[in-house]
């Protein structure tokens, strides 16, 4: 098969986990670009970055349009994440790949547990507080810019639990929030675009947009705990093979 349609159909996966659920996305296609299509761990991650911004910005006009995104909190949220996101970016550059490996497989595998234990039950009423929404914002900048992930499988239960938002905005401003933080870190990695396969980082990013649309489709007719559990055992395969692979680059 060759890999522009490996590109294809990886990107659109991706983009039905973004659309669908406000993240996760970058988590299948970081090892998608490595195992499938033969990327370094710091090129799939910046080129992630790449794929991520592009994507979740095209999807944030459509969950906008549905009233779906809280503009503040979101800002709030995601301003506070943008410097850790830089630093991050900049040490991920510096730092060996068996490491960034390994703690992404590391990031996978906590995501899936949090997935498959999440409740639907609503969030408390109450005013969060200000330092605890800029500090979980700070929080998930700095992964994104370490690992080259979006962070919204992190984000969208912290804007649940930390800001009070119901799911669905939670979704929509998870996109607010990835698309500002992956494009800080990704300015952070600038030296290395000019190194990326664009014959592959295009089409993969083209699947991923049209995937994000039918992906937001389908999260309004199928149940999110179905989703959510699905997702969470692809994750949990996905951080067993990235462990592997972290072992045998040691």
């Amino acid at each position: 098969m060759s890999a522009v349609v490996l590109a294809l159909l990886a990107g659109a996966v991706a983009g039905l986990a973004l659309g669908g659920m406000g993240g996760g996305g970058s988590v299948l296609a970081v090892p998608a670009l490595i195992h499938l299509l033969g990327f370094s761990p710091v090129e799939a991650t910046t080129a992630s970055l790449v794929i991520v911004a592009i994507t979740t910005a095209t999807s944030l006009y459509a969950h906008g349009r549905d009233g779906n995104v809280r503009w503040r909190p979101g800002l709030l949220f995601a301003g506070a994440g943008l410097l850790p996101a830089v630093a991050g970016g900049l040490l991920a550059t510096r730092l060996p790949e068996v490491l960034l490996t390994a703690a992404f497989s590391v990031l996978a595998a906590v995501a899936a547990v949090g997935m498959l234990r999440a409740r639907d039950d609503a969030p408390p009423a109450g005013d969060p507080s200000a330092l605890r929404a800029a500090g979980a914002g700070a929080g998930l900048g700095a992964v994104t810019g370490l690992l080259g992930v979006g962070g919204g499988f992190l984000g969208v239960p912290a804007l649940v639990r930390v800001v009070g938002l119901p799911i669905r905005a939670a979704v929509g401003t998870s996109l607010l929030v990835i698309s500002l933080t992956s494009t800080a870190s990704l300015a952070a990695r600038g030296g290395t675009l000019a190194g990326l396969d664009w014959s592959v980082v295009g089409p993969f990013t083209a699947a991923a947009v049209l995937g994000a649309w039918d992906g937001r489709r389908l999260a309004a007719r199928v149940s999110g705990r179905t989703v959510r559990r699905v997702f969470g055992v692809a994750l949990l395969a996905v951080a067993a093979l990235m462990l592997v692979d972290a072992l045998v680059m040691r």
